[in-house]
């Protein structure tokens, strides 16, 4: 069997940010379907990566998936990766996979070692109201109402403003009022997940974390710039909360560091952007050898990058928990023949070979990409001294 077409699809729903699905087809009639991590105003330029990488990849056997990426990163790229290399190879890794398991005829789980769970625990970003709340009240409802889709454990950033290093004190205060109106709302049964985005200086974080750690947080994710894990080590030690890192590092090379230092309790890699299925898998287990749990990012896993992780997730020992966007529910069955569908909190592993997830290909026509997502820019007037 012999790959015979690369062929990438960037796909923007009303609801979400921008997707890149990529088909890669065989001269058996098999083809794999693979999911590329997209970043605001960088999707065109994926795509045309990913049409650069195609000719590299016609003709190979899709079973020779590792020596694939070894070449790329070694032959083509020079040892030089990046954001780009590592989001288009990612979603060509998991194709491979997926011809793979299809032409076995069996799920790629099997093909890991096999799953140690038959279901997946989730959790749920806020889901907006249209209740005309803000501030802690809308939060409030928000948590409340994502809870009634059936998650019993939800995220969210409670820090209000731009994502500066140094805040004011009314910033972390508002931080620490969000949490605490979303921990009334919820009850104390309930988990609740702080995400910071990598914006604050150590100083901020252990402050805030301090500050909420009483209304019983299951994590504090990425709360220092991730260029700096020395800082995050530095957070880790002086707070009582279990610290995420990983979402914006790439391949089991960067997140050595993080075993290292021992930065994170908990890691959050992104199959989409880490190099695909067999790089999650290895670096859940450094992971596991340093005593780390692994809860995979899920931002980009709208269809094939969320049935790519149910993979990897379902062999991990010390798997803990998936990222599900709740909003992705609404095209699941329009894109896809096998939708996957959060119940009470849990996702199902798919039942078919492969990563268990097609794609309607006339559907992903439905949704063409329309260009980058503004974002307003802050003049220098808008920021904070």
């Amino acid at each position: 069997m012999k790959v015979t077409a690369v062929k990438p699809y960037l796909v923007q729903p009303p609801t979400g940010k921008p997707v890149c699905f990529v088909k890669v087809e065989t001269d058996a009639g098999i083809h794999g379907w693979g999911e590329s991590y997209t970043v605001n105003a960088h999707e065109r330029a994926l795509e045309a990566l990913l049409h650069d990488l195609a000719p590299f990849l016609i003709g190979r056997d899709p079973f020779h998936i590792r020596h694939f990426t070894q070449a790329i990163y070694r032959d083509v790229a020079i040892k030089r990766g990046g954001l780009d290399l590592y989001c288009a190879l990612s979603g060509l890794e998991i194709a491979l996979w997926d011809i793979v398991g299809k032409a076995l005829g069996t799920p790629v789980r099997n093909m890991l070692g096999g799953p140690v769970r038959g279901r997946i625990r989730c959790y749920g970003h806020l889901v907006a109201q249209d209740d005309g709340l803000t501030g802690p009240a809308g939060l409030a409802r928000r948590a409340q109402h994502t809870l009634e889709l059936g998650y019993s454990a939800i995220k969210f950033d409670p820090f209000p403003g731009p994502w500066q290093t140094w805040v004011e004190r009314d910033v972390e205060r508002t931080a620490v009022e969000n949490v605490a109106a979303v921990r009334e709302a919820v009850g104390p049964t309930v988990d609740i997940l702080i995400e910071v985005h990598r914006r604050l200086a150590p100083r901020h974080a252990i402050h805030v974390a301090n500050a909420i750690a009483k209304y019983d947080p299951f994590w504090f994710e990425e709360p220092t710039p991730a260029e700096n894990l020395d800082a995050t080590a530095e957070v880790r030690q002086k707070i009582s909360i279990p610290v995420v890192v990983g979402e914006t590092l790439y391949t089991k090379h960067d997140f050595r560091e993080v075993f290292d230092k021992r930065a994170a309790d908990i890691i959050n890699p992104d199959i989409c952007n880490v190099g695909g299925i067999l790089e999650l898998k290895e670096i859940g287990a450094m992971a596991e050898a340093h005593a780390v749990a692994v809860a995979p990012h899920g931002n980009n896993s709208t269809a094939i990058g969320l049935a790519a992780s149910l993979q990897v997730a379902a062999v991990m020992p010390n798997f803990i928990i998936f990222e599900h966007f709740a909003g992705w529910d609404r095209y699941a069955a329009e894109l896809s023949p096998d939708p996957i569908v959060q119940v009470g909190g849990y996702l199902p592993l798919p039942e078919g070979p492969g990563i268990g997830m097609d794609l309607h290909e006339d559907a992903l026509a439905r949704y063409p990409f329309r260009g980058p997502r503004r974002t307003t820019l802050l003049h220098p007037d808008d920021e904070r001294p």
